[in-house]
């Protein structure tokens, strides 16, 4: 797909769970966690229905998003300002207001090839 483009948010979260290591950085708009070498990320669900991206440098916790996956609409996939990246905002739409309440900043962009959820559980 050629950005931009719009994605469900399930679609999304599924992509993007077999895709960690290509994070550069994800954050909202107060607050961005960046990637380096050392870290990794992960993907969790709590029992109340909120989801969490952590960032972990071997066993030791660094940061966190939470997300609240009930406000979020629609997940737009745009081109970055800086070649090679590819940013995927998590927007909040109503009738009166549009907010991207969190993104993700990727090495690539979404791939409908990529829906199917390889035999290891990972891509990359």
């Amino acid at each position: 797909m050629q950005p931009p483009y719009t994605l469900p948010f399930d679609v999304f979260w599924q992509w993007i769970g077999t895709h960690p290591n290509c994070i550069l950085r994800a954050g909202t708009p107060e607050s961005i966690i960046y990637d380096d070498d050392d870290l990794h990320w992960t993907f969790v669900g709590y029992e109340n229905g909120a989801l969490g991206v952590q960032v972990l440098r071997g066993k030791r916790f660094m940061g966190e998003i939470f997300i609240a996956a009930e406000e979020i609409t629609y997940v737009q996939g745009v081109l970055g300002e800086v070649e090679g990246e590819f940013i995927f905002e998590l927007i909040a739409e109503s009738e009166t207001n549009r907010t991207a309440l969190y993104f993700f900043v990727l090495t690539h962009g979404y791939d409908e090839e990529d829906d199917v959820p390889p035999v290891s559980g990972r891509v990359h």
